[in-house]
């Protein structure tokens, strides 16, 4: 059983008594049980499988970014286009390293990543895009990026404390499409 210890504020007179942080035992205890399930402790409660759901549409995302960009990269023509198409693959290269990221932290969280292309489709935040023209292509990709950037704003809040680790995961992924999103903004107002 957790141990709660109140005192007074040194604030004086009309105190107001507080809750000490202290780790709660109990749930320490039960870290130590139930080692067949890995990194899953007690404490993801009835959020984890929320959480692997969310997840796995993450994935999904991020696999139809990856075939879009490197679509992107392997048809891009004009004059601008090898030095964009470039960084299409690029980005195909760190959507990848996102994926990978998630789909570890799914298989952490005892759940199945799931890398059915018959349903990538309909789970996508994102489109796929198989626009021919230059300009339309990075239109095509901002707005996924933008998709994207909105989809893991919500999902951090959604995730708040409920798991630290995963949330840590998708700030660091954000970050990165935040940059995606300003280099295609970059190039569609050349």
């Amino acid at each position: 059983m957790k141990k709660q210890l109140t005192e007074k504020s040194r604030q004086g007179a009309g105190a107001e008594h507080r809750v000490a942080l202290q780790l709660d035992e109990a749930r320490l205890e039960q870290a130590k049980r139930s080692l067949d399930d890995g990194a899953v402790v007690p404490s993801f409660g009835p959020w984890r499988d929320d959480i692997v759901s969310l997840l796995n549409d993450a994935l999904a995302t991020e696999l139809v970014c990856i075939l879009r960009y490197k679509r992107h990269h392997f048809t891009a023509k004009g004059v601008a286009s090898p030095k964009i198409a470039e960084e299409f693959m690029v980005h195909a290269q760190e959507e990848t390293a996102h994926a990978d990221r998630i789909a570890e932290r799914i298989a952490q969280l005892g759940g199945e990543p799931d890398f059915n292309p018959a349903s990538l489709l309909q789970r996508s935040h994102a489109d796929y895009d198989d626009s021919a023209d230059l300009q339309a292509m990075i239109r095509a990709n901002l707005v996924a990026e933008r998709v994207a950037i909105e989809a893991y704003s919500q999902m951090i809040e959604l995730i708040d404390d409920k798991d630290p680790t995963t949330r840590r995961i998708l700030v660091d992924v954000l970050a990165e499409e935040q940059e995606h999103a300003d280099e295609l903004s970059d190039w569609l107002s050349r």
